[in-house]
């Protein structure tokens, strides 16, 4: 079981475990940052182990649906294993990086701004730990939907009604318990999630549609839309949590938020062998990144619109000049999206919650953000500043034309 445990742990961590420095570097930043800052807020104790296991349950299923991790589990069971130690290996060494590289991001965050007792630490460490477990035992009987739904929603409840209590300890080592009985009757390949595409004739086109690629791909992987959609109900109440200021100051940081589209935006770093192709075939500027740009283009407008039409509806005063910031901030967004994309893809990632999670996301909707303060403080720039985006497209334009390598 050691050989193994460190064969998916150097796999996630590196050779060297280079990772699990900066995941340690990363906590410690957030923890003192937060805890400098002397911002304090209560958080229940249910919230606070809800949270860490519900969050670790999460990013551990994504990562077991990734389609990497597909492909690596399935070399590692082309060798002769024991089937228990196999799979308590690899749940083992997922999960230490979950915990150690996501979770404890999120724990520093909480432990920072609500200062927990000794216990509340050590509880919400263990629910992190629980959440790994559930989620592994949940995946591997995820064809008994209705059972593990059933089993799901019973835990919540039990973490609700009896988290301040003993007995939901006494509950959750039972279901622990459980969940490690499951594992030890699993087999290896229960956790090679297959993406099952159903075969369709359709129709057969005589011309490229880099759009019609677009869409497809964003129709066979339903988390990016469904992420695209609660940014757009986002859009829907974000008015009402900015409040009742001016438009001209409210509007601009809406855009802004709304920029941070992850999924649409990482199209290139989550598969290598399409950036491979795209940056070694010729006339890609103007064949990919183009269109590329204008898809993002378009995604953000749909957001900033219905963001305009609820900032309406709720406070009304949306003026010809909020409509022109809303058309800048999504081209101007877009197109360093784009840009970012193309020339600093994501590289080196394990598993594909490092691309959710990376520091690049907020780069774009930072930038935006101190625009948006500029456009608060003195609205009459925005005309400028549509003035300079003309000439930055032109410019984008130029550079596609000239792409001949």
């Amino acid at each position: 079981m050691t050989w193994m445990f460190k064969a998916f742990l150097k796999q996630l961590f590196g050779a060297k475990y280079e990772r699990l420095g900066q995941a340690l570097s990363g906590f410690l930043l957030v923890f003192l940052s937060l805890s400098i800052a002397g911002f304090q807020v209560v958080v229940r104790v249910q919230i606070l182990y809800l949270m860490s296991g519900a969050f670790s349950a999460g990013i551990l299923w994504q990562a077991l649906k990734a389609k990497d991790r597909a492909d690596q589990l399935q070399n590692m069971l082309m060798l002769p294993f024991d089937n228990g130690k196999f799979v308590f290996s690899y749940i083992a060494s997922l999960g230490s990086y979950v915990c150690l590289t996501k979770t404890a991001i999120l724990l520093a965050l909480l432990w920072a701004v609500s200062s927990p007792g000794s216990e509340e630490i050590f509880g919400s460490v263990l629910c992190a730990v629980l959440g790994v477990l559930l989620a592994a035992a949940v995946f591997a009987r995820r064809h008994q939907w209705y059972a593990v739904s059933l089993w799901v929603l019973s835990l919540t409840a039990i973490l609700l009604f009896f988290g301040e209590r003993i007995w939901f300890w006494v509950l959750a080592a039972g279901n622990g318990a459980i969940a490690v009985w499951i594992l030890y009757h699993t087999d290896g390949y229960s956790f090679i999630f297959e993406r099952r595409i159903p075969f369709r004739q359709g129709k057969i086109h005589s011309r490229h549609s880099i759009w019609r690629y677009f869409f497809r791909y964003l129709l066979s992987h339903k988390n990016y839309l469904a992420n695209t959609a609660i940014l757009w109900g986002v859009a829907c109440v974000l008015p009402f949590f900015l409040g009742q200021t001016g438009n001209l100051f409210t509007a601009p940081v809406g855009f802004s938020i709304l920029s941070m589209n992850t999924p649409v935006c990482i199209l290139l770093s989550c598969d290598p062998d399409l950036l491979l192709a795209v940056h070694a075939l010729p006339g890609q500027r103007k064949a990919f990144c183009l269109p590329y740009g204008l898809f993002l283009f378009c995604v953000n407008l749909a957001a900033d619109g219905i963001f305009l039409c609820s900032l309406q509806l709720q406070n009304g005063g949306v003026t010809i000049l909020t409509m022109l910031a809303a058309l800048f901030f999504a081209l101007q967004s877009a197109i360093l999206s784009a840009l970012l994309e193309w020339f600093c893809p994501i590289r080196g990632w394990k598993i594909e919650s490092d691309l959710w999670h990376h520091p690049r996301k907020y780069l774009v909707p930072a930038g935006m953000l101190l625009l948006a303060g500029a456009v608060g403080v003195k609205p009459a720039i925005v005309p400028w500043l549509l003035l300079l985006l003309a000439a930055e497209v032109a410019g984008l334009l130029i550079w596609c034309r000239r792409d001949n390598a």
